[in-house]
């Protein structure tokens, strides 16, 4: 009976890649011919920015309030798992010490109800670590369209055709610092998610105020 620790602490890193590519086409329809143009499309023409999807993360308090909660989950669950480990190994130790005094048949019985439930404990195992996975998925999921839903918006709000992820480990090799907005989205994000946390507080204030 192996101790799930392993499995929580690998599930609480959560790992998102935070490469959002949000390209608009222009209104006016204009194409590009050839590679002159195409240069200076990419520099004039075309705006791109880049944001450091580390600094977002560690930086971003909805990332960070989930985080925590996961983190909460799994020490709980863990626990439920010790706790029932705890169990099963006394009912072991009860058995060892009272075997000598048992009948062949009692001593089988006993025998085959704690494989039995050595079997169920780890099937319970399993489902514990399912369950974090599961978890683990959604909150990945929700936490890239609530980024990528205020990149749209932001990009369509600054004129903004491609946003890139620039740190250690991405394709791209070199970008100015003034392509950096790194620190307004993560101003923005953190704005809409204080917003989010007072609405329905403020929402039942103003209901209770109409009675």
């Amino acid at each position: 009976m192996k101790n799930i620790s392993l499995v929580l602490n690998g599930v609480l890193i959560v790992a998102v890649g935070v490469l959002y590519v949000l390209h608009f086409s222009k209104s006016d329809g204009s194409t590009v011919s050839d590679s002159s143009e195409v240069a200076g499309g990419a520099a004039g023409e075309y705006s791109v920015v880049y944001i450091n999807s580390d600094s977002v993360l560690s930086k971003y308090d909805y990332f960070k309030d989930i985080q925590d909660k996961f983190q909460e989950k799994g020490q709980k669950l863990e626990k439920e798992y010790q706790n029932r480990a705890q169990g099963l190994q006394q009912e072991v130790n009860d058995y060892q010490r009272t075997v000598s005094n048992l009948t062949i048949g009692q001593a089988k019985a006993l025998e085959e109800n704690l494989m039995k439930k050595q079997q169920n404990l780890r099937l319970y195992q399993e489902s514990l670590s399912q369950e974090l996975l599961k978890e683990e998925a959604k909150m990945n999921q929700e936490l890239y369209e609530k980024v990528t839903a205020f990149l749209k918006d932001y990009s369509a709000a600054n004129g903004i055709d491609l946003v890139v992820k620039y740190n250690q480990g991405s394709d791209v090799l070199f970008a100015t610092k003034g392509m950096d907005i790194t620190e307004q989205v993560v101003k923005g994000l953190n704005e809409a998610y204080a917003n989010e946390s007072t609405e329905p507080a403020t929402v039942a204030a103003d209901s209770t105020a109409k009675k």
